[in-house]
């Protein structure tokens, strides 16, 4: 399929797309006229490159344990490394950090919410109905 096509079905941009591949984390084969051809496992990849970056994951991480991912849901590591078991629980301190540092934010966030609504006055029905 075409970068396009790929696009569509992973919700991710075409220069996205790119820069995974230039960091490694995807792989396209060139058709004679230049265009990006990627196989259809390729649409499984992008999105557990996604989710792995919206875990808070640093592209140089994902590259080194994408060999390990298998389909959706399946992790293969046969043989892990000290380095990689080192690298891995350093990220997974770093999330547990991150999800404490959100959850404070969101919790001050919401707090100043309920502030914000209990002070604000109440419209009269009339003039919404009016908009």
């Amino acid at each position: 399929m075409r970068i396009g096509e790929l696009s569509e079905r992973t919700g991710v941009t075409r220069r996205m797309l790119r820069y995974y591949e230039e960091q490694g984390l995807i792989a396209s084969q060139r058709c004679s006229n230049g265009y990006r051809d990627y196989e259809e496992p390729c649409v499984d990849r992008v999105q557990q490159v996604r989710g792995l970056l919206d875990a808070g994951l640093p592209t140089q991480t994902i590259r080194r344990i994408l060999p390990c991912l298998g389909p959706p849901g399946r992790i293969d590591i046969p043989n892990p490394t000290p380095e990689t078991i080192a690298l891995l629980e350093r990220e997974c301190v770093r999330m547990s950090q991150r999800i404490t540092h959100l959850t404070r934010n969101r919790d001050a966030m919401a707090a100043y919410l309920a502030e914000v609504r209990r002070a604000a006055p109440v419209e009269p029905a009339t003039a919404q109905s009016a908009r």
